[in-house]
C-alpha cells in the first residue's frame, strides 16, 4: 500500500509572485519604451526650475501663463506636423519659409488686389499644400535625401516671397488687413478669442487678475491655442490610433520592407509633406489675422524649432520612432524656457545655450532609450 504524501501549502511554488514580477518587468519596460518619456521628465524638471527661480516675477499668472502658452501653441501646430513626418522617416526644412510665402499669399491679393480674404487663405493652403505634394513626389521619386530637396525648397520659398513682394508691393511687411478681415468668418477662425464672458466673470471674482480699467488681464483663449489642441489631437489619434499612423511607422522604420507587404509608401511620404504645409499655413494665419499684417521674414528658423521640438519629444532622426504627445511637450519645453528666462531677467543667449544642450542631450537619451528596448548595442 503507497503512503500518502501531504505537501504542505507553503511548498508549492507561488505562481502568482512569479507572475507579478514578469508584470512588473513588463510594465517597466513598457515605460521606458515609451518615446515621450524623456520629454516629460524635461517638463517636471522645467517647471520645478523656474517654480523656483520665477516665483513672484508673474510668470505663473494668468497673463504670463498665457504668454508661454502662446508660444508653445505655435510650436505644437508646426511641431505635430514635424513629429509626423520624422516618424515617416523624413525631414521638412522648408516649413519656417512656408509661413512667411503664405502670410504673403494671404496679404498680398487681398490688400492690393481686393481679393475676398477667405478665397485667399484658400488659395494659400492649396498653395501650399500643392508644393508640400511636390516635395513629397520629387523624394519619392528620385530618392534623394529630403534634407536636401527641402533645403532646396527653403531657399526657393524665401527668395520668392521676398521677390514677389517688393514687385507687386515695393516693401518686405504689408500692413492694412484688419480693414478687409475684421467682420469675416475667417479671421474669427483664426485671431478670435474664446469664452470672453467666462474670463470677465473670472475677474469680477478675483480668481485672475484685472487691469487698471477693470478689463480681465487675459480676455479669453486664443484660436491659436485651440488650433494646436485640435491640431495634436487629430495628429496623436491618427498616428497611435488608426492603420494610417501603422503605415506611417512602417514607412520610416523600413520603407523597402514596408512597400512588399502592401503599405503605400510613396502616398504616406507624399500626404505627410502636404501635413507639415497645412501646419505652417495655419500658423501664418493664424499671426497674419492676429498682427493684421505680413512680413517676408516671418517663420524663420521655425523649421529647426520644429525638429527640436520633436526630437525633445522623441521623435528619433532615423525614422520609425516618436509621437505627438513627445512633440507637444518638447514645444511645452521650448515655450516655458524661452518665456521663463525672460521673467527671470537672464540674458536670453542663455535660451540658446539651453536649447542645443536639450537637444543634445536627448538625442543621447532617445538613443539610448531605444538600445535597451530593443537590446541592440
Amino acid at each position: 500500500m503507497k503512503k500518502q504524501i501531504n505537501i504542505p501549502p507553503t511548498a508549492v511554488p507561488v505562481i502568482d509572485e512569479v507572475d507579478e514580477r514578469v508584470s512588473r518587468f513588463s510594465m517597466s519596460r513598457r515605460l521606458l519604451s515609451r518615446p515621450d518619456l524623456g520629454a516629460f521628465a524635461g517638463v517636471v524638471l522645467v517647471f520645478l526650475f523656474f517654480g523656483i527661480t520665477a516665483s513672484g516675477t508673474g510668470m505663473f499668472a494668468s497673463d504670463g501663463v498665457l504668454t508661454w502658452l502662446t508660444v508653445t501653441a505655435q510650436l505644437m501646430i508646426i511641431g505635430t506636423g514635424a513629429a509626423l513626418l520624422m516618424v515617416g522617416g523624413e525631414f521638412d526644412l522648408s516649413v519656417g519659409s512656408m509661413i512667411g510665402f503664405t502670410g504673403m499669399m494671404i496679404a498680398i491679393p487681398t490688400t492690393y488686389f481686393h481679393v475676398p480674404i477667405g478665397l485667399s487663405v484658400i488659395m494659400a493652403f492649396v498653395v501650399a499644400m500643392g508644393i508640400g505634394a511636390l516635395n513629397g513626389y520629387i523624394i519619392v521619386r528620385t530618392r534623394l535625401p529630403s534634407f536636401i530637396v527641402t533645403l532646396a525648397s527653403l531657399f526657393m520659398l524665401r527668395g520668392l516671397t521676398i521677390a514677389l513682394s517688393i514687385v507687386f508691393t515695393n516693401r518686405t511687411i504689408v500692413s492694412g488687413l484688419k480693414e478687409y478681415s475684421d467682420d469675416s468668418i475667417v479671421s474669427w477662425l483664426f485671431s478670435a478669442e474664446l469664452f470672453p464672458g467666462f474670463f470677465q466673470w473670472l475677474a469680477e471674482n478675483d480668481i485672475i487678475q484685472s487691469l487698471p480699467n477693470g478689463a480681465p488681464s487675459v480676455s479669453g483663449i486664443p484660436m491659436l491655442i485651440v488650433w494646436a489642441v485640435v491640431i495634436a489631437v487629430i495628429g496623436h489619434i491618427v498616428l497611435m490610433k488608426t492603420q494610417v499612423g501603422n503605415w506611417i511607422f512602417a514607412s520610416g522604420g523600413d520603407a523597402n520592407a514596408a512597400r512588399n507587404v502592401g503599405v503605400p509608401v510613396s502616398a504616406v511620404k507624399i500626404s505627410l509633406f502636404m501635413t507639415t504645409a497645412f501646419c505652417a499655413t495655419v500658423y501664418s494665419a493664424c499671426q497674419v489675422f492676429e498682427f493684421g499684417s505680413a512680413a517676408a521674414d516671418r517663420g524663420l528658423l521655425k523649421e529647426f524649432e520644429a525638429i527640436i521640438a520633436a526630437v525633445i519629444g522623441g521623435c528619433l532622426l532615423t525614422g520609425g520612432y516618436g509621437s505627438v504627445i513627445g512633440a507637444c511637450l518638447g514645444a511645452l519645453i521650448f515655450g516655458v524656457v524661452q518665456m521663463g528666462i525672460l521673467f527671470t531677467g537672464a540674458p536670453n543667449d542663455w535660451f540658446q545655450v539651453f536649447l542645443g544642450a536639450m537637444l543634445l542631450g536627448a538625442v543621447i537619451f532617445n538613443s539610448s532609450i531605444r538600445k535597451r528596448v530593443t537590446g541592440e548595442h
